[in-house]
């Protein structure tokens, strides 16, 4: 028995049509599955709740979405021992099925699957920050950032520019834009950073901090291009001190992770990092919006997830 979690929303309603193929095949070869579709922000994760909240052995859970889709699930999950997750990629991005190095085309996604040859551990980062006085705990798969990515992250979540270029497949051109509208409103701010090693590093003008799971976010972007999902650890990219101008020279030339020894750009590797701003800045994991922050903490999670996928060299 598979068990599916779609988002027909996903990639403004592409995800629909690739179910309507998935099933089909499924009822072909006489599959047995149950299928939930969820219906609004935050739904994922309460239908993973609901799903894996009573498991005592080990379950094919599938998610057929985009990044945001995937981290709703992985939110929602009560016992990753009893998971392995399937996944088949319909958004715009896809970072986490690049980093895993997963079909992009749902029917060989599928076959992978239904047949899987290999398995993968994934590492679960965990996001803490505070909401009135009270402490908030978000998982995320790829990546968790503050500053301009993170800006960019959440005015792509409610982007009608986003929904347009997604129905002619040209998803990815609007965050080129957004970039550009939000590089003449981004003000970057002091910041103290502080690795569980007892390094700590302070910078003056900091644009943003990326804190990787995968070597890919935002639709590809490679800031930390030798991020590994499966060390037990975070890779961390920080820009600051350089102009908006060599900002975004920087964020063009991290889709190829050329950046990364340039003047202006910092990358570490940890178990945990604390990062506090001198001003609230906005803040994302995996792509969805936690608002504006000055506080934030980082780990990598012990427990890992069990995940249907090609093994890579």
């Amino acid at each position: 028995m598979y068990i599916f979690i779609v988002n027909p929303a996903s990639r403004s309603g592409h995800a629909s049509r690739i179910w309507t193929e998935i099933e089909t095949l499924l009822k072909e070869r006489n599959i047995l599955y149950r299928v939930y579709f969820t219906s609004h922000r935050g739904h994922g994760t309460k239908l993973a709740q609901q799903l894996t909240k009573d498991l005592s052995s080990r379950t094919t859970l599938i998610v057929v979405g985009g990044d945001g889709t995937v981290n709703e699930v992985l939110n929602g999950i009560e016992h990753p021992e009893h998971i392995i997750l399937g996944y088949i990629p319909t958004g715009s991005g896809n970072d986490f099925a690049k980093g895993m190095a997963l079909p992009s085309d749902p029917q060989k996604a599928l076959e992978l699957i239904l047949s899987p040859n290999s398995y993968r551990t994934v590492d679960i980062g965990v996001l803490k920050y505070s909401e009135k006085d009270t402490e908030k705990i978000r998982k995320f798969a790829v990546s968790t950032g503050i500053g301009f990515d993170a800006a960019i992250c959440h005015q792509a979540l409610v982007s009608r520019l986003k929904v347009l270029l997604n129905r002619i497949h040209l998803g990815k051109l609007s965050y080129a834009f957004i970039s550009l509208r939000e590089l003449a409103l981004h003000k970057p701010c002091r910041c103290h950073i502080s690795f569980d090693n007892g390094t700590e590093v302070t910078f003056e003008k900091l644009h943003f901090a990326a804190v990787m799971n995968q070597p890919f976010e935002g639709g590809g972007f490679r800031f930390c291009p030798n991020a590994q999902n499966n060390d037990g650890k975070l890779d961390l990219c920080m820009i600051h001190d350089v102009s908006k101008i060599k900002l975004l020279f920087l964020m063009a030339i991290g889709l190829f992770g050329w950046h990364t020894s340039l003047k202006g750009v910092d990358t570490f590797r940890c178990k945990q990092v604390q990062i506090h701003t001198s001003a609230p800045m906005p803040v994302h994991a995996d792509g969805e919006s936690v608002f504006l922050q000055d506080a934030i903490s980082v780990t990598c999670e012990q427990e890992r997830l069990l995940m249907i996928a090609p093994q890579t060299t």
